[in-house]
């Protein structure tokens, strides 16, 4: 399924296990599921992850750890 779908950084971290890289499909439909890359637990919708990256990280460290891992998919 990798190949039909993008994987990106949110800020806020998986529920079910602490990870912050998140997977949906390369469409990106706003309504879109965003699952968690690791452990494939629903975390939200797409628009709803696009409203969080809006906002921006919480922390500067967090800032530069976005950018390297989220630059390819935007």
């Amino acid at each position: 399924m990798s190949g039909l779908s993008v994987d990106f950084r949110l800020p806020v971290a998986c529920p079910g296990c602490g990870s912050h890289l998140m997977r949906v499909s390369q469409v990106k439909n706003p309504d879109d599921k965003v699952h968690c890359a690791s452990c494939g637990s629903y975390v939200c919708l797409y628009h709803e992850a696009c409203s969080v990256l809006e906002k921006g990280p919480g922390s500067e460290s967090e800032a530069l750890i976005e950018k390297a891992v989220n630059r390819a998919n935007r």
